[in-house]
C-alpha cells in the first residue's frame, strides 16, 4: 500500500503551466493549418481552374493525412518516448507549410497538405499523453480541454490572418495564406525546446531511475515514483487490447464520438465560405460572419470546459451533441430565413457542438492506460478522420446536387447518431484518478 502523498492530488505550478502552452501549441497550429485552406478555396481554384472534385479532394488532403499519422504517431510516441516525437509535428508544419508557395498544381497542393496531416495526427497522441501524464486529477479535464480550445482559437486566428492577406497582397495572396503556418510552426518548434520525458512512459519502460529524476525536478527533491499512482502491473496492455474486452468497447465509443462530433464541423470550416454562400449570406457579411462563427465555437469550448468537473464528462457530451443537433436541424428547416437567423443558428451550433469538440482529447486519455495510451488517442484521431475526409470531399458535391436544405439534414443526422452512441457508451471519469478512470476494473 502506497502511503506517499499522490502526485495526482499535487497543485499545478509553473511547469505545468508551461507543458500546456507547448501542447496547446501544437493545436492552435493544427486548427490553423486545417482551416486557412477555407480561405485560400476561393482564390485558389480560380488560380488553378480546381473542379469541385479536386476542391473536395484537397479540402480533405489533410484529413487524409490525419489517418496516416495517428496511427504512425500513437506507436512512435509509446514506443519510442513521449519526448523524441514532440518535435516531429513543428518540423513537418514549417516545411511543409513553405513548400506550397511553389505549388504549381492541384496535385502538388494536395501533396502537401496530405503531409501536413500526417503531421497534425502525429501531435494528438504525442501532446495529449505527455500532457495528461503529468497533470493533477482536479485539473487533468479541464487542461486537456483547453487544447480544444486552442484549436479553435488557431482556426479563429487563421480566418484572421487569411482575410487580412487576401485584401492587402494581391491576386496571388493565397499562396501566403497557406504558407503563413509555417511562422507559428517555428514558435512551437522553439518553446518545446527542454521539454522532459513522461515519468510514467520511463517507469513503464523500467527506466525508474530517470523517472525519479524528472519527478524530483518538476515537483521538488522530497518526491519520485513512490508518489506517483500506476497501472497495476500484472495486467499489460497492447496495442492488440484495443480490438477487444472493454479496450475494445471503449475504442468504439471513442471513434464514433469522435467522428460524429468532427464530420460536421470539419465541413463548415472548410467551405464556410460556400456553405453562407449557399445560405444567400454573400460578400462582407460573409466574412465576418465565418469569423465570428468561429469565435464562438472558442467560446462554446470554453464554457464546456467550466463543465467538466460539475456537470460531469458524460453529461456535457450528452447535451453538446442534443443541442447542436437540433440547431443544424433548424438551419435545414430555415435554410431560407433572414441573414441575421442564419447566423445566430450557426452560432447555436458552434455554441453547443463545444462539449463534444473538447472531450475528443479528454476521454482517450483518461480511459486508456499509459502503454496503450498514445496508440488509443492516434487510432480515435484516424478512424475518426475516415468519416470527416468523406464528409469534407462531398461538401461541395453536396451542394451543387442535393442542396444547402439537405446537406443541412445530412449534417443534423450524424450528431445525432453521435447522440445516441454518447447515451449507450459514454462513461463518468471526473472524479477518478488516471489509474482508476484507465482500469477495467
Amino acid at each position: 500500500m502506497n502511503n506517499n502523498p499522490s502526485l495526482e492530488d499535487a497543485p499545478l505550478n509553473g511547469f505545468h503551466q508551461w507543458l500546456t502552452v507547448r501542447s496547446g501549441g501544437g493545436s492552435f497550429v493544427d486548427g490553423y493549418v486545417l482551416s486557412i485552406i477555407g480561405v485560400a478555396m476561393l482564390q485558389m481554384t480560380a488560380a488553378l481552374s480546381l473542379s469541385s472534385f479536386w476542391q473536395g479532394l484537397i479540402a480533405a488532403s489533410a484529413l487524409i493525412g490525419i489517418f496516416f499519422g495517428g496511427f504512425v504517431g500513437g506507436w512512435l510516441t509509446d514506443r519510442f518516448g513521449r519526448k523524441r516525437i514532440f518535435f516531429v509535428g513543428p518540423v513537418m508544419f514549417v516545411l511543409c507549410s513553405l513548400a506550397q508557395l511553389w505549388a504549381p498544381s492541384g496535385e502538388a497542393i494536395f501533396l502537401c497538405r496530405l503531409l501536413l496531416g500526417v503531421a497534425i495526427g502525429i501531435e494528438y497522441p504525442v501532446a495529449t499523453a505527455l500532457l495528461v501524464e503529468f497533470l493533477p486529477r482536479r485539473h487533468r479535464g479541464p487542461r486537456l480541454a483547453t487544447l480544444t480550445i486552442a484549436w479553435f482559437a488557431g482556426a479563429a486566428f487563421a480566418y484572421l490572418v487569411g482575410e487580412l492577406l487576401l485584401h492587402y497582397a494581391g491576386p496571388g495572396a493565397w499562396r501566403l495564406v497557406l504558407a503563413s503556418a509555417a511562422l507559428i510552426g517555428t514558435l512551437l518548434l522553439m518553446i518545446r525546446l527542454g521539454t522532459p520525458e513522461s515519468a510514467r512512459w520511463l517507469l513503464k519502460h523500467g527506466r525508474r531511475s530517470e523517472a525519479d529524476a524528472v519527478i524530483a525536478k518538476v515537483y521538488g527533491a522530497g518526491f519520485s515514483c513512490a508518489n506517483l499512482p500506476e497501472e497495476p502491473q500484472a495486467r499489460r496492455a497492447s496495442w492488440v487490447s484495443l480490438l477487444h474486452s472493454g479496450y475494445g468497447k471503449r475504442m468504439l465509443f471513442v471513434t464514433l464520438f469522435w467522428t460524429c462530433s468532427v464530420i460536421p464541423v470539419f465541413a463548415v470550416y472548410a467551405f464556410a465560405p460556400q456553405v453562407l454562400k449557399a445560405l444567400n449570406l454573400e460578400g462582407s457579411i460573409a466574412s465576418l460572419g465565418s469569423v465570428a462563427i468561429t469565435l464562438l465555437f472558442v467560446v462554446g469550448c470554453v464554457l464546456a470546459t467550466r463543465l467538466l468537473n460539475g456537470l460531469g464528462r458524460r453529461s456535457t457530451l450528452i447535451h453538446s451533441f442534443l443541442w447542436s443537433g437540433l440547431a443544424l436541424l433548424a438551419l435545414g428547416m430555415l435554410h431560407n430565413a433572414p441573414a441575421p437567423v442564419i447566423l445566430v443558428l450557426f452560432g447555436a451550433y458552434a455554441l453547443f457542438i463545444g462539449g463534444a469538440q473538447v472531450l475528443q482529447l479528454v476521454y482517450p486519455n483518461e480511459i486508456f492506460p499509459t502503454e496503450i495510451r498514445a496508440q488509443a488517442v492516434g487510432v480515435g484521431t484516424s478512424l475518426s478522420r475516415v468519416g470527416a475526409a468523406v464528409g469534407t470531399w462531398l461538401v461541395p458535391l453536396s451542394l451543387d446536387t442535393l442542396g444547402i436544405e439537405h446537406t443541412m439534414y445530412i449534417a443534423a443526422l450524424v450528431t445525432f447518431v453521435g447522440l445516441g452512441v454518447s447515451w449507450a457508451l459514454a462513461p463518468e471519469t471526473r472524479a477518478l484518478n488516471l489509474q482508476q478512470a484507465a482500469s477495467l476494473g
